[in-house]
């Protein structure tokens, strides 16, 4: 999984202040659920990108929107999700998440 220069920074950040939670994100989350079989890494983007949509976590969108992308889900895909969503999670989380889906659109 390749990582952006904010990634990095993120990961340093997280390295330096607290190095247990960095060590977990690296080894169990992404070194190992993300990559178990039972589940495609576009299942679990798509999965992911809802939750963090529904529960309105807007700082972890850039990098999971970018994931998702990178593992086969489509920009209409992603459009058709944040609408889905503005009826099941509601109207502000989905505008929230738009913001930030218009900045990956812009790159």
């Amino acid at each position: 999984m390749s990582t952006t220069s904010s990634q990095t920074q993120t990961l340093d950040t997280m390295s330096r202040l607290t190095p247990k939670f960095a060590e977990l994100t690296e080894q169990v989350l992404f070194g190992d659920l993300w990559k178990r079989d039972e589940m495609s890494p576009r299942d679990r983007s798509l999965i992911t990108v809802a939750a963090l949509i529904a529960l309105n976590r807007t700082e972890q969108l850039p990098f999971h929107l970018s994931l998702a992308v990178k593992n086969g889900i489509t920009r209409a895909e992603l459009s058709e999700t944040i609408t889905h969503l503005a009826f099941y999670a509601g109207w502000p989380a989905a505008a929230s998440a738009l913001t930030r889906f218009a900045a990956l659109n812009d790159q």
